[in-house]
């Protein structure tokens, strides 16, 4: 099932951190869309939850050193 996943990040202080948000992400299983906002500090991924959920997208964000302060998930019809 695809699911769109929003999140609100923390600790991001630069454009590059951005960078290294994104790619770690895109590299996830069944991660097929990622945009990282840094002037807002959000996160917006499209997933195949049968494959990767938001609980591990948030694990892979705070494991680069990021907060995770909110996380939502929404079905794709």
């Amino acid at each position: 099932m695809m699911k769109k996943v929003l999140m609100e990040l923390g600790g991001m202080s630069c454009p590059s951190c951005l960078d290294k948000i994104k790619t770690a992400v895109e590299h996830q299983a069944g991660v097929s869309e990622v945009k990282v906002l840094f002037n807002a500090g959000k996160l917006k991924a499209t997933v195949d939850s049968d494959q990767t959920t938001a609980a591990d997208l948030k694990q892979v964000v705070e494991n680069l050193g990021y907060q995770v302060n909110k996380v939502k998930e929404k079905e794709l019809v």
